[in-house]
């Protein structure tokens, strides 16, 4: 599922407008599951499912498989429909260099909300 989001994001012509300074690679962990996804002005240029021998990532989110299901869900529940949320419920962990992150959290959002299942039938 996580390989859809390259096309996703790419697809989306706003969202690639909105991240055209942003260029990093950050890893997403799913439960123990570790991707590294690479964005370079803005366009997702590599999705890679781990694992990794040290890799090499700006920030990093990371939590358990259920919550990324609750939060890839059609019609999330309060709570676990947006990022902050789930920090606030200390069930996301994001760590590294938040500023990159924080200063693109708008653009980090609407992207992995692309994963949502209501997003594959659009």
């Amino acid at each position: 599922m996580i390989e859809a989001l390259k096309a996703r994001v790419n697809g989306d012509e706003a969202l690639v407008r909105r991240g055209r300074f942003l260029s990093t690679t950050f890893l997403l962990e799913v439960g123990q599951t570790a991707w590294l996804i690479s964005i370079f002005e803005g366009k997702v240029v590599s999705v890679a499912s781990g694992p990794f021998v040290m890799p090499s990532w700006s920030f990093a989110l990371r939590a358990p498989e259920a919550e990324w299901q609750k939060f890839w869900s059609s019609r999330p529940p309060p709570g676990s429909n947006d990022l902050m949320a789930l920090i606030r419920r200390r069930v996301l962990k994001a760590e590294g260099d938040l500023q990159i992150f924080m200063a693109n959290l708008r653009y980090f959002k609407e992207a992995l909300a692309k994963l949502r299942q209501a997003g594959a039938e659009a």
